[in-house]
């Protein structure tokens, strides 16, 4: 066995097993696919993010708007749920989606339901927040809890900023909320179809550049060097040579 071709060489990324004789390639050039992938990531995060904002800050304002206040702060709870909501694969945003309209539901029938007929009270506050993580988690979704709470809060603090007409903010935070779930589901979608489509194709490349590399170096390892060949020594000429 050629001993050059079965050292490790970790400096250009090949190495060779010398018990099966197949080179194994360390690419170094993965690392600048997972920061492709990652800025593509970010990159549709963020623009997912501003069109939820400007959805619910612009087209839903369009429809109902009773404040600016309240305008603003529906363009963060749609951010909110978009980032909630985008996840690494497709059936990951969809789990999520799941769980944030289901939590969002339990919220806004319990604030609804109080909100109509009476005002807010930190007490109110604090039985609504309780009864929203019980429903959730009699309902069999108790990874929703924390979610359903959170909600709960958000809407009836929202109420005591704008006490006039405070039964409809489990109304505009439920439609703020479906803003931002459905652009998180349509952006998951793109980034499955579309971006990670393209960052594999990339990787796929640079894996092939890789493995024509190591092919490469594999064979002129293979190559004898003329000048390390050496006279054989005493140990190697045959016993019935030595004995004629």
């Amino acid at each position: 066995m050629n001993t050059a071709a079965a050292q490790t060489r970790t400096a250009s990324g090949i190495s060779h097993n010398p018990m099966n004789n197949h080179s194994v390639a360390v690419s170094p050039a993965h690392p600048r696919a997972q920061v492709r992938a990652a800025v593509a990531d970010s990159c549709l995060l963020a623009l997912s993010c501003l069109i939820s904002y400007w959805l619910a800050t612009t087209i839903l304002a369009l429809a109902h708007s009773p404040s600016q206040a309240d305008d603003l702060l529906g363009g963060m709870w749609a951010v909110i749920a978009t980032v909630f909501v985008l996840r690494h694969s497709y059936s990951q945003s969809m789990a999520a989606a799941l769980s944030r309209m289901a939590a969002t539901l339990v919220s806004f029938v319990l604030c609804l339901a109080y909100l109509a007929f009476l005002p807010f009270h930190p007490w109110a506050l604090a039985a609504l927040i309780g009864l929203s993580a019980l429903a959730v988690t009699l309902l069999g979704r108790p990874g929703d809890a924390v979610t359903a709470a959170i909600t709960t809060a958000v809407v009836m603090v929202a109420a005591e900023l704008a006490p006039h007409n405070a039964w409809q903010q489990p109304i505009l935070r439920l439609a703020d909320t479906a803003i931002g779930v459905v652009v998180g589901i349509v952006a998951a979608w793109i980034g499955l179809r579309v971006l990670r489509r393209q960052v594999r194709s990339f990787h796929r490349k640079i894996n092939g550049d890789a493995g024509r590399r190591t092919n490469s170096q594999a064979r002129r390892d293979q190559v004898v060097n003329p000048l390390t060949l050496t006279r054989p020594g005493p140990a190697d000429v045959p016993a019935n040579l030595k004995q004629a």
